[in-house]
């Protein structure tokens, strides 16, 4: 292995990758977060762990810059042989560096992207991974992190924001594509790798995801009129107990933020 990444911190992922395969959670940022993208200076969106090639990578710079054209994208990863790859996607405003958990994009960053990279270590590991990446966050910057299958219809998501100095959840977040077939059970496999292991009971998760299950079969008869009124009416019934972001346009697109973490 090249002597940087053996420095690094992190280990090697598979890499396997998409193009789309991040777009609902793209989405999710340009509807949710808009101004933390729109927000002048040269802070940039770091897309950590990109994989083999980029694409994701590139899909999120092209969303981003309708927002903010001048927006700064640097993608990173621990395999030299992808970062060189990566290159040939580079340009004024995007960048790709050799780097793990602790890379330093050279500016603190407003958004921090590490998708699909957590799943293959230890629960033990998630907090020093965080601490890691915050450390390189402006204040007010996001960290996403989480699991999305690989077409990226399903996903579940850590949200982390930057306040006071120390990286605070806010949430998690569970995507659904309109088009899925929805059952709550489908995004318990895509829970983030502190979760993953605790949906079991006793376990605060286990208890949110039951309480989602029940809700569901309530509305699941809501499927005559499409698939995205069942979503949208077990998610308000839900938040009558559960701290649930009611935005419409989460609802009626298959997200449903759980604003504390469970």
């Amino acid at each position: 292995m090249h002597p940087r990444a053996a420095r690094a911190l992190g280990r090697e992922t598979r890499g396997k990758t998409a193009p789309g395969r991040l777009r609902r959670l793209d989405a999710f940022v340009c509807a949710v977060l808009p101004e933390l993208i729109r927000r002048p200076g040269p802070a940039p969106f770091v897309d950590l762990g990109f994989g083999w090639l980029p694409l994701t990578t590139a899909d999120a710079a092209r969303t981003f810059r309708v927002l903010n054209p001048a927006l700064q994208v640097v993608g990173t990863e621990i395999v030299p042989e992808r970062v060189q790859a990566a290159q040939a996607w580079a340009d004024p405003q995007t960048r790709f560096l050799l780097g793990g958990f602790e890379v330093d994009p050279g500016q603190p960053a407003r958004l921090i992207r590490a998708a699909n990279v957590l799943r293959q270590y230890g629960e033990d590991e998630v907090a020093g991974a965080w601490a890691a990446m915050g450390a390189h966050l402006e204040e007010g910057g996001w960290l996403l992190e989480g699991t999305s299958d690989p077409s990226g219809r399903v996903m579940v998501f850590n949200t982390l924001q930057k306040r006071g100095g120390a990286l605070l959840p806010e949430g998690l977040l569970f995507s659904l594509s309109p088009r899925e077939p929805f059952e709550p059970s489908v995004l318990q496999p895509r829970l983030p790798k502190n979760y993953i292991h605790r949906a079991v009971p006793g376990e605060p998760v286990h208890d949110f995801i039951e309480a989602w299950h029940r809700a569901w079969l309530a509305h699941r008869h809501l499927e005559v009129f499409g698939r995205r009124q069942v979503w949208a009416e077990t998610a308000r019934a839900l938040a009558r107990d559960w701290p649930i972001d009611r935005r419409r346009w989460l609802l009626r697109r298959g997200y449903l933020w759980l604003r504390r973490s469970p």
